[in-house]
């Protein structure tokens, strides 16, 4: 099946379409799940009620922007609704804008991108948030700070202290497992 043939037998509840329409995209919106998430249990729940979100609202997918986009935002919608209750137990604080120096951008390539994204699960719930949406996603602080009900100032904060954060554990990881 195309595309189209997809999502008009999604609309029509056919669950070959809707398995189609899984097996295509749930590994990629499995991967953007994991980003806001702790475990991959909870993971795994964002990625299966987003996709029961997909699927009951794909009547209103109008084909302005590309199937999978519309999707992503269903995901990443899905999954800053899970985290949204946990925000408020980690204080949002404003921290000086923090320089990277030479030294520290190059720190990055002696990491894989599976121990990257560890030590960006491992960030307080909070800035991970601020970080993956500013970072990894390509938000804006202003659309941030609206999806989050937050002041910018505060998004970009968070996403200082993110960087801060993630700067520190890179050091002490270096030293820790030798790198470098």
């Amino acid at each position: 099946m195309n595309e189209k043939q997809l999502i008009k037998g999604c609309i029509k509840g056919e669950r070959q379409a809707q398995e189609q329409l899984y097996q295509l995209f749930s590994a990629r919106m499995f991967a953007i799940c994991l980003r806001y998430t702790k475990a991959q249990q909870e993971a795994e729940d964002v990625l299966q009620e987003s996709f029961i979100k997909v699927f009951k609202q794909i009547k209103s997918y109008k084909g302005e922007a590309s199937l999978v986009f519309w999707i992503k935002r269903i995901v990443i919608n899905t999954a800053l609704n899970s985290q949204r209750g946990k925000l408020y137990l980690y204080p949002m604080v404003d921290v000086e804008e923090l320089k990277t120096t030479y030294e520290e951008a190059h720190d990055v390539a002696d990491y894989t991108m599976e121990e990257l994204m560890q030590l960006v699960k491992d960030l307080p719930d909070s800035s991970q948030i601020i970080f993956n949406l500013y970072a990894i996603e390509g938000y804006k602080h202003q659309e941030i700070a609206e999806l989050l009900n937050i002041s910018v100032g505060t998004s970009k904060s968070q996403y200082s202290r993110a960087k801060a954060l993630l700067r520190e554990r890179m050091k002490g990881n270096k030293v820790k497992y030798g790198k470098g």
